[in-house]
């Protein structure tokens, strides 16, 4: 995933767009998007050997501000008060429904 977001430009090292490849040191600061927020991290220290991913947070500081994620979370209620989950096209059900009422409202209105 990493590898494909250096290809799209969507991660910068210094503030330069950098690849895949490119190596990172204690102070440098690393910002990429993901999720419609651009993310800022700074590296605190290198890691001897590898290490599990909870441990990683030791190692670097995450200094995206919190306005991102209030950002985000408004852009989700606006998707959410613009069309409610179950609302819009009708289901198979609901159509064949719809066709019933429309044929005995059809079959009443011959009637008169």
């Amino acid at each position: 995933m990493a590898t494909e977001a250096c290809k799209k430009n969507q991660v910068s090292v210094n503030s330069q767009v950098c690849k895949a490849s490119r190596e990172v040191y204690p102070g440098d600061s690393i910002s990429f998007r993901k999720d419609q927020i651009t993310y800022q991290i700074s590296v605190l220290d290198l890691p001897l050997n590898r290490v599990g991913a909870k441990l990683v947070t030791v190692y670097c500081k995450d200094n995206t501000p919190p306005e991102a994620f209030a950002h985000l979370e408004m852009l989700r209620l606006s998707k959410e008060h613009y069309r409610r989950a179950g609302t819009g096209r009708p289901t198979k059900k609901d159509r064949r429904d719809l066709d019933e009422l429309e044929e005995n409202n059809w079959d009443d209105d011959t009637i008169e």
